[in-house]
């Protein structure tokens, strides 16, 4: 089996922020027009030849929110408010999916900010905005803290004290714990997970009030096991990035468990689409339909596990972009087929 070595990088201190920020950028063609690249030993690394403004600065902030993953999280949390007990209303709904974006904008504007010397490293994240110098550090900071109050003060005044703290822990845990085990342990992948389970219980605690029953929790298992067949996949396909930065990942140091535990989450899958019906929060068809979606993916994952390479790594990866959003709409549509039967 080869291992991939850690790049020193993982045995740079913090201080390596402050050497990245006064460090010199080749110039090249690929270099983004406006940006300044000084001289050896300049201090004006971060000197921007002219002002994003307008669309180009909304630009910019859409990649500091990372506007797709952005709105899947609205999307999870959307679908935790269809899925809750009680009639749905439309201000509730609103305000939910507006501050459960603002929160999610502004913990992966923090997790960029934390992470800009060693995005600069990784062929995926180099083009990011604080690691191509389209925005400077303070500006981005400032966003980041601006659209995480606004998203918790929102979902505070306009829907409920409870979803407010869940925006808030969202923040916290992508921000801080996750960002930070990243550099520490695999264990960052279980604390990811535990941040991607949070919306779909957030948009229940708006529908109901703040009451969470054992609904929520099941519909953020979903999402909590759904994370690691889909991130794990991924990550196999990206190990040599995260090695050259220094990334402790599992498809890293430990890719034969990386494999398995994908393949362990993929099969929690069914007792957990099981545990809807069974808790009256769906009709007992959803058992049928959700076998067919998770025995897809839990034989992608089985395939992966057997044979950890790069073609059942993405054969993997893109049956999970498929499977969430269809297991969410079977288990909506089957809720909705019940209330319609309760009514006649």
């Amino acid at each position: 089996m080869i291992r991939l070595p850690f790049h020193s990088a993982s045995r740079v201190p913090l201080r390596v922020r402050s050497r990245w920020l006064r460090s010199t950028f080749a110039s090249d063609s690929s270099s983004p027009k406006g940006l300044v690249t000084p001289r050896h030993g300049s201090a004006a690394a971060w000197r921007i030849q002219s002002s994003a403004r307008g669309t180009d600065l909304l630009g910019v902030y859409a990649d500091l929110s990372k506007g797709k993953l952005t709105a899947f999280v609205v999307l999870t949390s959307m679908a935790g408010y269809a899925v809750a007990p009680g009639a749905a209303h439309v201000a509730p709904l609103l305000w939910t999916a507006v501050g459960t974006a603002l929160c999610a904008g502004s913990a992966n504007a923090l997790n960029q900010w934390i992470e800009v010397p060693y995005d600069a490293q990784m062929s995926r994240t180099r083009n990011r905005p604080l690691a191509r110098h389209a925005v400077a550090p303070g500006h981005a900071l400032g966003f980041a803290a601006g659209a995480g109050a606004l998203g918790v003060g929102a979902l505070w005044a306009c829907v409920n004290p409870v979803a407010a703290g869940l925006g808030a822990a969202n923040i916290v845990l992508y921000a801080g714990a996750y960002t930070a085990l990243k550099r520490l342990s695999i264990a960052n992948t279980w604390a990811g997970a535990l941040v991607g389970a949070i919306p779909p219980v957030l948009g229940w605690a708006a529908a109901t009030g703040g009451d969470l029953g054992a609904g929520a929790w099941v519909m953020g298992g979903v999402l909590f096991a759904w994370q690691f067949p889909h991130f794990n996949s991924l990550a196999h396909t990206l190990r040599a990035d995260y090695s050259k930065a220094g990334y402790r990942m599992m498809s890293v140091s430990r890719p034969r468990l990386n494999a398995r535990v994908a393949l362990r989450y993929a099969l929690l899958m069914f007792p957990l689409s099981a545990a809807l019906p069974l808790l009256g929060i769906c009709d007992a068809w959803l058992l049928l339909d959700s076998s067919a979606v998770n025995g897809y993916m839990a034989y992608c994952a089985y395939a992966f596990w057997r044979r950890p390479d790069a073609k059942h790594s993405r054969r993997l990866f893109f049956s999970s972009l498929v499977h969430l959003p269809v297991l969410l709409i079977l288990i909506m549509a089957h809720k909705h087929i019940q209330e319609r039967r309760k009514k006649t």
